[in-house]
């Protein structure tokens, strides 16, 4: 069933999305508003070491009056390929470079309302970057968390961890090492 678009408003323009509604029409003739969250689409990384550890940063979500733990992630830019947001993103947050980039998946992150693509990578062969993190103003109070992969799956299910983002990586690269852990030049340990 197909929707006629019949008028589209731009409320707002921001920083990170714009509000859209659009009038829309049923094959039936019936009529709806939809509210729709325009945003350009983001890249998320999960850096991997060879001893089974990973790096997550914890942040201040304004939303949320909180700190969460989260894998680093950040927007596109204008017309920029996800896996080069995935490289810049990885180095300015946590002032680490991955040699070997694989994209995982692309993930919707709110369909209901939000037309947000995220691209989520694993990287690889890590080593520090010579320029160290660079952080933007509103990311200062940033701190960068190395643990093995299995505690951090232990703080999903404890709910430590709530950010979708980062549960779709973690559980993607644990469910690979699992399956094909020689493949990755990772050490396999046996659960």
């Amino acid at each position: 069933m197909e929707l006629k678009q019949v008028k589209r408003q731009v409320l707002y323009t921001g920083r990170t999305f714009d509000l859209i509604v659009d009038d829309v029409e049923y094959p039936s003739g019936g009529r709806s508003i939809r509210e729709i969250a325009h945003h350009p689409g983001g890249s998320v990384i999960v850096p991997l070491f060879d001893d089974r550890s990973v790096m997550l940063i914890r942040q201040l979500r304004y939303p949320l009056g909180a700190y969460i733990f989260e894998l680093p992630a950040g927007k596109l830019n204008p017309g920029e390929d996800p896996d080069t947001a995935a490289r810049r993103e990885l180095e300015e947050e946590t002032g680490w470079k991955g040699r070997k980039m694989e994209k995982l998946v692309s993930m919707y992150t709110t369909p209901g309302f939000c037309d947000e693509v995220l691209h989520i990578y694993l990287a690889t062969d890590l080593q520090e970057s010579e320029h160290g993190h660079r952080r933007e103003e509103g990311e200062f109070t940033m701190t960068v968390h190395r643990m093995i992969l299995e505690h951090a799956i232990g703080m999903i299910a404890s709910g430590e961890i709530r950010d979708g983002k980062t549960i779709v990586g973690l559980l993607l690269v644990e469910r690979m090492l699992r399956s094909t852990p020689t493949d990755m030049g990772i050490g396999r340990r046996d659960q």
